[in-house]
C-alpha cells in the first residue's frame, strides 16, 4: 500500500466536510421550525442560505483540487445532529428548548470551524490559492455565525430559559 500523504489527507477532509454541510443543510430547516424565540428561527434559516453557499464553494473547491465533488460519511456530524434532534425530541414544550438548539448549534459551528481552518492552511501548504481564499470565506462566515449565535445566547435566550424555568 502507497504511503498517503497530505493531499491524501486533504481530499478526505473535503469529503467529510462537504457531507457535513449538506447532512447540515438538511437539519437547519427542523431547526427552525422548532424554535420558539423569532430570532433564533431567523438565524437558522440565514444560516439554510448560507450553507447552500457554502456547498457551492465546497464544490469549486473539488474542481481546483482536481477531484469530484463526492461525500464520504462524518461520524462526528451525524452525532451532533443526533444530539440537537434529541434536543427538539426531549425540550419539545420546556423553557429550555431555544437554548438547547443554540447549543448544539454551536457545537456545529464549533466543528466547522475546526474542520476549515485545517482545510484552509492545508491548501495554503499545497498552493491551492484559489481554494484557500474560498474556504477562508466559509471559515469567516463560521465564525461570525457562532459569535452571533453567543450574542443572541448572551442577549435573551439563555435568560429567557433561566427566568420561565424558575
Amino acid at each position: 500500500m502507497a504511503q498517503k500523504a497530505l493531499e491524501d489527507l486533504f481530499y478526505d477532509l473535503l469529503k467529510d466536510v462537504y457531507y457535513a454541510e449538506r447532512k447540515i443543510l438538511k437539519a437547519l430547516p427542523k431547526m427552525a421550525k422548532g424554535a420558539h424565540d423569532p430570532k433564533l428561527k431567523a438565524a437558522f434559516e440565514k444560516h439554510r442560505d448560507e450553507t447552500e453557499g457554502q456547498i457551492e464553494r465546497l464544490q469549486q473547491v473539488f474542481e481546483i483540487f482536481g477531484k469530484r465533488a463526492v461525500s464520504k460519511n462524518c461520524p462526528a456530524i451525524d452525532g451532533l445532529i443526533e444530539e440537537g434532534e434529541e434536543v427538539l425530541e426531549d425540550f419539545r414544550n420546556s423553557p429550555a428548548l431555544d437554548a438547547g438548539l443554540l447549543a448544539a448549534a454551536q457545537a456545529v459551528e464549533h466543528y466547522e470551524i475546526a474542520r476549515y481552518g485545517a482545510l484552509r492552511t492545508w491548501a495554503t501548504m499545497l498552493g491551492l490559492k484559489d481554494a484557500v481564499k474560498l474556504l477562508d470565506e466559509t471559515l469567516q462566515q463560521e465564525g461570525k455565525t457562532d459569535h452571533d449565535l453567543t450574542a443572541l445566547a448572551e442577549a435573551s435566550i439563555n435568560a429567557m430559559a433561566l427566568k420561565k424555568a424558575a
